[in-house]
């Protein structure tokens, strides 16, 4: 198939189903690519190729990709007999015996596991560069970064390998990968996809487990198919009113929107990113949204504050049962100085530290939503500025301070969002006059991926990005 890569998930799956290609020869296409691309962008960090091929040979669940080869991050997502290093030297052994729950719902969905995709060390960064794995590289210019933590999903995704891949978002790690490489990323509703195998919340409930896609509906799509509570989910959302397919052509009405740059520290974000803020603004108004500037109105300092001791904590926690998983300490070199420095922090952290975390957060999350009770979304853009080069956030050569203040700037807006647990979806409505995609993140109430999925139809209509193509392809 040489329009392989023109098809999104939905597009193959329906070639497929017309008997017009086989699941077979879509995973030799989709390996034939990685084999080709791969060596440039070092996406895809484990080949499960013989697998893939013995799962398309033989008799597929009919689910809406049934067929469409797939990618899963190698970060907290089980795949049997395959391996789950987290990006880390610590854990570069470490094998998992058994699917995980939503590994198995995507099985289910009908998709073909190829691989496992690059991602830096437990997924701290938002980049996707570790000692342990090398750098990922973006499509568009392999100097630069794809993002992260999800970054080799959405290179692969993003170069054509696959149409879409399993990403997830603790602080950005689906929105800022989206954004870098010009693709459709939703940070959905805390648990909606839920936390599976149910053995322990690994991020207190800021991670959720999604896609990163080149066209809305794939993204609904796979959210319709795995979207829903399971037995004895603690805290399962709203359900939805129907599927999130059928939003993705339906009207958004008259939407009140705010938009705002404002950024923590006060620090302006780059001539750019602010351009396509503001024409995004413009773009909505046009469509008949009712559009006014203004912030959250939340004290970002306080909030990132308030979280600190909890994600300490959290962190020294996980790594105790990763600890136990594989028998031993971690020396210091099996480790990254950001990821050391962390371990440290959690475990000095005390009970009554993690509590007033976990109560001051709660508290300061009310503004965020609050800020909701007018409005139905909140633009502003994913990143303060395009994508930079790869080393700028060296999370192997730098000192831990150094990342985080470089962090702080380059990526600045995702994190209130997971605290509060709100869907949040960034779009690839613009591009730096250097052709690096610049992302816009739009977020909704609490449970309202449906008006995310109406808006995002819209705009992929009248701001179309589906025929851009980066260096990379195909």
């Amino acid at each position: 198939m040489d329009d392989y890569a023109d098809y999104d998930g939905l597009g193959l799956a329906e070639l497929v189903r017309r008997k017009a290609v086989s699941p077979a020869e879509l995973v030799e296409g989709a390996i034939a690519r990685i084999e080709r691309h791969n060596p440039t962008l070092n996406a895809v960090v484990y080949k499960g190729f013989d697998d893939a091929r013995r799962e398309a040979a033989g008799e597929l669940p009919d689910g809406p990709f049934r067929g469409v080869p797939f990618l899963i991050k190698d970060l907290a997502m089980p795949v049997a007999g395959w391996p789950r290093t987290s990006g880390s030297r610590f854990a570069k052994d470490v094998v998992d015996q058994e699917d995980g729950g939503l590994t198995r719902r995507y099985r289910a969905a009908g998709v073909v596991a190829l691989g496992k995709t690059n991602t830096p060390e437990f997924g701290i960064t938002g980049t996707t560069e570790s000692a342990l794995l090398g750098p990922c590289r973006n499509p568009w210019n392999p100097e630069h970064i794809a993002g992260g933590s999800s970054g080799g999903s959405a290179a692969a995704v993003a170069a054509g390998l696959v149409p879409l891949a399993h990403a997830s978002d603790g602080l950005g790690s689906i929105r800022i990968p989206a954004a870098c490489c010009g693709l459709v990323g939703l940070k959905v509703t805390r648990d909606r996809n839920p936390n599976l195998p149910d053995g322990y919340d690994y991020a207190l409930g800021n991670v959720v487990d999604h896609v990163v896609t080149r066209t809305v509906r794939d993204s609904a799509a796979m959210l319709d198919a795995t979207g829903y509570p399971a037995p004895g989910s603690p805290y399962p959302p709203p359900p939805k009113a129907r599927p999130y397919l059928e939003e993705v052509s339906a009207s958004p009405g008259r939407l009140r929107i705010a938009w705002s740059s404002e950024t923590p520290s006060g620090r302006p974000i780059s001539p750019e990113v602010q351009a396509a803020l503001e024409a995004t603004a413009e773009l909505l108004r046009r469509l008949g949204h009712e559009v006014i500037e203004r912030g959250l109105g939340v004290d970002y300092r306080a909030l990132y504050a308030s979280r600190g001791p909890a994600a300490a904590a959290n962190f020294a926690a996980g790594m105790a049962r990763l600890i136990a998983e594989i028998g031993r300490e971690p020396e210091e070199d099996e480790l990254e100085p950001l990821t050391w420095a962390s371990l440290k922090a959690g475990r000095r952290q005390t009970g009554a530290d993690v509590m007033w975390s976990l109560q001051e957060t709660r508290i300061l999350n009310r503004a965020t939503l609050g800020a909701f009770e007018d409005i139905d979304v909140y633009l502003c853009p994913v990143m303060g500025e395009p994508p930079p080069k790869i080393g700028f956030i060296d999370p192997v050569g730098l000192e831990p301070k150094e990342v985080n203040r470089r962090q702080g700037r380059v990526f600045p807006f995702t994190p209130p969002f997971n605290f509060s647990g709100q869907p949040s979806m960034s779009l690839p409505l613009a591009m730096s006059a250097s052709g690096l995609p610049i992302g816009m993140m739009f977020t909704a109430k609490y449970a309202d991926e449906a008006t995310l999925f109406r808006l995002a139809g819209q705009l992929e209509k009248e701001a179309p990005w589906k025929s851009r193509r980066p260096q990379v392809w195909g």
